[in-house]
């Protein structure tokens, strides 16, 4: 059996695993007051073309135990009491994250998408609306927006549509957020127009992911100065502050020297390339155009069923009557091998429903 169904099914790469082990036994201190975590913390500053000083009005940079303990924590320290959270109606905080952003306090304010994005100009609107009612104060309030980068559907923001999106928000005096659980995939895809050193000007504070590229688990947040106070004790109640710190800071020190972070991530780029053109060429239908590790495909449910058997994918939504929407993700850890295996089971398919 060979398995597509995301990108965190392997352990970590194996430098990282090796790093882990050469400092096993090393004695640091905890809740990543330590060297790891120092080192690790210049590195990603360094490579997002910042300073980081380490002081309360510079750049914040925290290491948390998992993506969804950063969503909640991050949002949580950036609303008050009132304020809602501005999403798209597919976005992971509104879908798959069990209503971690509602058991803060906080409402999620669905917005229209397409393909996974929101506009700038449905921003905009909502903000607009929502003041020009006279019981706005009865109601929960838009404090700030979220968005991923790539989408719930591996889909891209132009750095055009970033700006328009910050634009807006600055406008208003809110904070744009970037959920990067698979920031690494998003930036080393051949559509991609942004680096790593444009994130801090296209937002106020994002993610950098770790667990589903290249890491056992953890993610790097990074939040513009002045944005946020006494951060530290809210990761804490939060239950993403591990008193092992330097595991995390290992980790990102190691995915963040000689690039390593961006060559893994072209790796599952270059293995999903493939995989997408397996599939067309053999005449089987996107169910959209997806330039990063994650591939959506409509098929025939028996074309479904019979990959089954030797494969693992997810089902995206409901099992259709006829059709599925189904969707298949690689990783830094696919091998050409595994995308092989799969490609000539679809060609398989190809000659029997031809």
């Amino acid at each position: 059996m060979i398995h597509f169904d995301t990108d965190y099914m392997e352990g970590a790469h194996p430098l990282v695993m090796q790093r882990l082990v050469e400092t096993n036994l090393e004695q640091t201190a905890g809740y990543g007051c330590d060297a790891y975590c120092a080192e690790a913390r210049q590195l990603v500053a360094k490579a997002l073309g910042i300073e980081y000083t380490g002081s309360a009005d510079g750049y914040q940079i925290h290491f948390l135990a998992g993506g969804t303990q950063t969503n909640s924590t991050m949002i949580d320290a950036l609303l008050r009491q009132h304020e809602g959270v501005m999403a798209a109606e597919s976005a992971h905080i509104n879908v798959h994250e069990s209503g971690a952003i509602e058991a803060t306090g906080h409402k999620v304010l669905v917005l229209p998408s397409r393909n996974g994005k929101v506009n700038a100009s449905d921003v905009e609107s909502y903000i607009n609306e929502f003041y020009a009612d006279e019981t706005y104060e009865h109601m929960v309030a838009p404090g700030m927006l979220y968005i991923s980068y790539p989408t719930e559907y591996g889909t891209l923001y132009s750095k055009t549509e970033l700006e328009n999106l910050h634009d807006v928000c600055s406008k208003v005096g809110i904070p744009l957020y970037i959920d990067g659980a698979r920031l690494g995939y998003g930036l080393a895809c051949d559509e991609c127009d942004i680096t790593l050193q444009d994130l801090p000007s296209l937002c106020d504070v994002f993610y950098i992911g770790g667990t589903k590229v290249g890491a056992l688990f953890g993610e790097c947040a990074v939040a513009r100065p002045g944005l946020l106070s006494h951060l530290f004790p809210l990761i804490k109640q939060h239950g993403a502050l591990m008193a092992k710190g330097r595991l995390l800071g290992i980790q990102f020190g190691t995915l963040f020297t000689d690039g390593l972070y961006l060559k893994i991530a072209r790796h599952a780029v270059d293995m999903a390339m493939k995989l997408k053109k397996g599939f067309t060429d053999n005449g089987f239908q996107l169910f959209l155009d997806s330039p990063t590790n994650q591939q959506f495909f409509v098929l025939p449910n028996e074309t479904m069923d019979r990959l089954a058997k030797t494969c693992s994918f997810e089902i995206w939504g409901t099992r259709g009557k006829t059709h599925t929407t189904v969707r298949f993700v690689t990783s830094w850890a696919t091998t050409e091998e595994s995308v092989d295996i799969l490609l000539k089971e679809i060609e398989k398919e190809h000659e029997q429903t031809n």
